[in-house]
This record gives C-alpha cells, structure tokens and sequence, in this order.
C-alpha cells in the first residue's frame, strides 16, 4: 500500500513513517514532492480535525491514501492558544522575531508570563486524517498532556518540545528519545488509532 503524507516538513515527515512502519511493515510512504504535488495548502480551518482533512484531500489527489496530521499545543490558561496557530504563533507577538520553533516558543514565554507554575498546563494535540481512493475519509486524535516550564531544557525535539514538560518521565519532551517520546505522544497516540481504524477499512 501506498500512503501519501500531505507534508514537506521533513522531521514531521520522518516522525510519521517511523511510527507508520511500526504497524505497516509493507507500507511505502511519499511525501507531496514524491508525487508532484506541488500546490501550497491553505489551512484554514479551525480545528486540527478540519486542517488534517484539508491536507489529505490534497494528497489524496495522487490516487493514494492521502494522510495528514494537524497539531499542535493547547494551553489551558490561554484558552487552548496556541491551538491550531502553534507553527505561526510568532506572529502574534510583535517582539517574538523570526516565525519559527524560537520565535514560537518566545511568544508562548511571554503570553505565560505572569502564569502560576500550577496553571501552566496544557496538551499536545494531534489529528491525523484519513482520505481514500473511494472518497471514504476519517479522523482521528491523540493528546498528551504536561506543564509548560519558565525555560528550555533539552536539545531534542522540535516545536514546543524543550517547554513541555512530561510528569512521568520527569523531563521535557527534547531532553527524552525519539522511542520515549513516540511512546506517549500526541502523534504516537494518533498514529496507533489512525493505523487501528486503517486496517478495519482496508
């Protein structure tokens, strides 16, 4: 089976087929550029759920199974922000400078800044859709939930993951293995229910 993920982020994208070929041993997956898919995707939607189908329908324009995830953070003090903004955050915050994980990251500091350490909690989200050659679609959703810490720990990880700081680890998600944090992620979660409703379609 072929499966096409409607991303060009590459340490997404390795993440994703790392835990697809855990539960698809025969599975080739393709990003857009494999297919020629060379649009750009207009996420407007405003749930993860929305974006994911979005992405997918695009990929599935290949003839594959097309396969997206949306996610993100979701703090609890600031009313689920960054939500579905959690790769643009940057960009409501005038100071923040370059949009991108620092960028983020630093808006996400500063919007927190006067937050008791105890309310400081929140969840990784994720959303993985599902679009196939006969038009069938699904989703599905996976959330990991910790605290968000006053300063980066860990080199690991990308996006949010040197602030998010995981209770029964004790550490963040950047300072864990790719194996250790896939185990309890937002993502991993999704994967392993996108993967479970897969197999009883096909």
């Amino acid at each position: 089976m072929k499966i096409v993920l409607a991303s060009r982020n590459q340490k997404k994208i390795e993440e994703l087929r790392t835990l697809l070929s855990e539960e698809f041993s025969d599975m080739e997956i393709l990003s857009l550029d494999d297919v020629g898919i060379l649009e750009d995707i207009e996420e407007n939607g405003t749930t993860f759920e929305e974006n994911a189908l979005i992405k997918a329908r695009v990929a599935a324009k290949s003839g594959y199974v097309g396969v997206a995830d949306d996610s993100g953070l979701s703090v609890d003090a600031l009313a689920g922000e960054p939500g579905v903004y959690s790769a643009r955050y940057a960009a409501r915050c005038d100071f923040a400078g370059d949009h991108d994980d620092e960028g983020n990251n630093q808006c996400l500091l500063y919007n927190l800044r006067d937050v008791a350490d105890e309310d400081r909690t929140g969840a990784y989200v994720c959303a993985v859709a599902c679009v196939l050659p006969d038009g069938r679609e699904f989703t599905v959703r996976g959330e990991s939930r910790g605290r968000i810490l006053r300063e980066y720990r860990g080199t690991g990880g990308f996006g949010y993951d040197p602030l998010f700081y995981f209770d029964a680890f004790g550490k963040t998600f950047a300072e864990v293995s790719a194996a250790e944090k896939h185990s309890v992620s937002h993502r991993g979660a999704a994967i392993r229910n996108f993967a479970k409703k897969l197999k009883e379609l096909i």
